[in-house]
C-alpha cells in the first residue's frame, strides 16, 4: 500500500530544520501543500505587503523543494475544502505539519483541519518548532523546556524524496491576481536564502553594537538582528538561529562581540515567552488581561486622533517620523514600537486593539502572540507590567539628537534648527518663517498637550491599579502569565566585568528588543 505523506506548509517556509519534511521521508512518496487561505487574507491584521513577502518565500521554497523531488502545490481556498479536494485527486494517507499559535481565525481552522482528519481516519502529526508549549499547566521550570528544545539536534534532510504522483503546477498567484493592490513598502529580502545571510551577517559583523543599538532608530536599523520578519514567516527556525549563536558566542575572541550576542541570545527566550501568553489564552487578541481594565478606553476613542496617529501628523515630531518610517519599511525596532503605542494608548487615550490592528498590518515581522502582549504591555491593561509612559520629546532628543531620523521622515520640518527639532510648536513666528515651516499649516500643531494628557492618564491608571479589585486580579495574571517562576534571565542585566566608558547601558525595558 502507498503511503503518501502531505507536507502541510504554514509560517515554516524553510526546508532547513523543518521536522513534517523530515518525518515525510519514512513515506512511500511525498507531496507539500501551501494553503493561501481568504480567512487570512481578509482577516483586519492581513497587510498585501505579508501576503507579498509570503508568495517570495514560496517561490524560493518550491524551488527548493524540487530539487529534493517533492512538489510543492499552492492553493487558494479555506483549508478543509481546499485539502478533502487534493485527498480525492491524489490519496494521501498523513498530514505532516508544525504547531502554529496565531490568530483567532488560525485556531479555528486548525479545529477544523483536526475534525476532517478524524472524520477521513487521516493522521495529522503536527511537530513544535518553537519554545511555545500546548496544554501548559504552569509556568514553572518553563525555560528549562525551552533550553531543551531549542538543544535539540536540527532536522536535517538526509538524501530526497520519490516524486509523488504528478499534479499541475500552475504559476504562483499574484496581488492582483488575490484581488490585493501593491502595497509601496520597501520591504526586506525574502527566503532561506536572505534569512541565512541575514543570519550570518548579524552574526559575524553587525552584532558587534547590537546592545547599544537597540534604542535609536538610526543605529538599529543595522544594528539589530533584522531576523523577525524571516522568524515570523519560518523562513529560519529559532532552533537554527540559538544555535548559531551560541556557536558564535563560544567561537569568538572578542569579548565585547560574546556580550553583544548573549544580549540576543536572552531575546530570544523572550520571544518566546511572549507568544507563549497566547497559546495559554488566546482571548488576549480580543479582550484585556486585566478585565478590570474593561471599560477603560473603550468608550473614549476619538477617530481623529487615531487618524493622525496612523498618518503619522499628531504633532509630535519623533512619533509622526516612527510611524512614517514604519508605514514605508514595515520594520521598527522595539523602543520606538514601544513609544507608539504608549502615546496612542496614554496621549490620545486609544484602546489598544484598534491601534493594534492598524500596526499589526505595518509590521512585516507580525507575530501574533508577541504582538497582542505587547500591545496590553504598552498600554497598561495586563496589570503586573510597569507602566511605561514615554515622553515623545524626550525620545526625540536622547535616540535622534542631531535630528537625522526626523529631518530624513519629516522633511517638513528639514530646514527648522535643531534646538526646536523636537519641539517646533515652540519657535517664534519669525523661526517658522526662516526654516519654511509654519505650525498649523506645514506642519500640524501637537494634537494634545504633553503635560495635560501625562497627567490625566497616570491619574487614571494608577488610580485604577489602587484597587483592591485590581490588586487581586493583578495575582491571577502573574500566577498564569508572569515570568517568575519560568526561570527566564532578566534582561537589562548588567555584566560583572567592568564596562568601559564608550559602552551604552543596557535597555532598560524588561523585556528588550524582541522584534529585533
Amino acid at each position: 500500500m502507498t503511503r503518501r505523506a502531505l507536507v502541510w506548509f504554514k509560517r515554516d517556509l524553510r526546508v532547513h530544520d523543518h521536522a513534517p519534511l523530515v518525518a515525510a521521508l519514512a513515506h512511500t512518496d511525498a507531496l507539500a501543500l501551501f494553503i493561501i487561505e481568504p480567512e487570512w487574507l481578509h482577516s483586519p491584521e492581513c497587510d498585501a505587503s505579508h501576503v507579498d513577502f509570503a508568495l517570495q518565500c514560496l517561490a524560493e521554497l518550491r524551488i527548493a523543494l524540487a530539487q529534493r523531488g517533492m512538489p510543492l502545490l499552492v492553493r487558494v481556498g479555506s483549508a478543509v475544502p481546499v485539502l478533502a479536494q487534493l485527498h480525492s485527486e491524489v490519496v494521501f494517507t498523513q498530514l505532516l505539519s508544525h504547531e502554529e499559535t496565531g490568530t483567532g481565525w488560525s485556531y479555528q481552522r486548525d479545529l477544523q483541519v483536526a475534525a476532517w482528519c478524524k472524520s477521513a481516519d487521516i493522521p495529522w502529526q503536527e511537530f513544535t518548532q518553537t519554545g511555545v508549549v500546548r496544554r501548559l499547566r504552569s509556568r514553572s521550570g518553563w525555560a528549562q523546556r525551552w533550553q531543551a528544545r531549542m538543544d535539540a539536534p536540527l532536522q536535517l534532510l538526509d538524501g530526497g524524496f520519490s516524486p509523488a504522483v504528478a499534479l499541475e503546477q500552475p504559476e504562483l498567484p499574484t496581488l492582483a491576481d488575490l484581488g490585493m493592490e501593491r502595497h509601496g513598502k520597501a520591504l526586506q529580502a525574502a527566503g532561506e536564502k536572505a534569512a541565512r545571510r541575514t543570519l550570518k551577517s548579524f552574526l559575524q559583523v553587525r552584532g558587534y553594537d547590537y546592545r547599544k543599538s537597540l534604542s535609536s532608530p538610526l543605529t538599529a536599523e543595522d544594528g539589530c538582528s533584522r531576523l523577525s520578519p524571516h522568524l515570523a514567516f519560518g523562513t529560519l527556525s529559532m532552533r537554527t538561529v540559538h544555535q548559531a549563536t551560541e556557536v558564535a558566542i563560544a567561537n569568538t575572541p572578542d569579548r565585547e562581540m560574546a556580550y553583544a550576542l548573549r544580549g540576543f541570545a536572552g531575546r530570544l527566550r523572550w520571544h518566546c515567552h511572549f507568544m507563549q501568553k497566547l497559546e495559554d489564552e488566546p482571548d488576549i487578541e480580543f479582550h484585556n488581561f486585566a478585565r478590570v481594565c474593561d471599560g477603560l478606553r473603550e468608550n473614549d476613542f476619538n477617530d481623529d486622533y487615531f487618524a493622525a496617529w496612523c498618518e503619522g501628523r499628531t504633532g509630535y515630531p519623533m512619533v509622526d517620523a516612527c510611524m512614517r518610517s514604519l508605514i514605508a519599511t514595515g520594520w521598527l525596532n522595539f523602543r520606538m514600537r514601544a513609544m507608539l503605542v504608549s502615546f496612542a494608548s496614554y496621549h490620545l487615550w486609544l484602546h489598544w486593539r484598534p491601534t493594534g490592528l492598524f500596526l499589526a498590518r505595518q509590521f512585516l515581522d507580525y507575530e501574533p502572540g508577541i504582538h497582542w502582549s505587547q500591545m496590553q504591555m504598552q498600554s497598561g491593561t495586563t496589570g503586573i507590567n510597569t507602566l511605561r509612559m514615554y515622553s515623545p520629546t524626550k525620545q526625540a532628543q536622547d535616540q535622534d539628537p542631531e535630528g537625522l531620523f526626523i529631518r530624513r521622515w519629516v522633511p517638513e520640518l528639514a530646514r527648522v534648527p535643531l534646538p526646536y527639532l523636537a519641539t517646533p510648536w515652540k519657535m517664534d513666528i519669525s523661526v517658522q518663517r526662516m526654516a519654511g515651516c509654519i505650525i498649523g499649516v506645514d506642519y500640524p500643531a501637537p494634537i494634545v498637550d504633553d503635560k495635560l494628557a501625562m497627567k490625566a492618564a497616570k491619574d487614571r491608571m494608577y488610580g485604577l491599579r489602587k484597587t483592591q479589585e485590581a490588586r487581586e486580579e493583578a495575582g491571577e495574571v502573574q500566577a498564569k502569565h508572569g515570568s517568575r517562576k519560568s526561570g527566564l534571565p532578566p534582561t537589562g542585566q548588567r555584566r560583572k566585568t567592568p564596562r568601559r566608558k564608550s559602552d551604552a547601558p543596557a535597555t532598560p525595558s524588561s523585556q528588550g528588543d524582541l522584534f529585533a
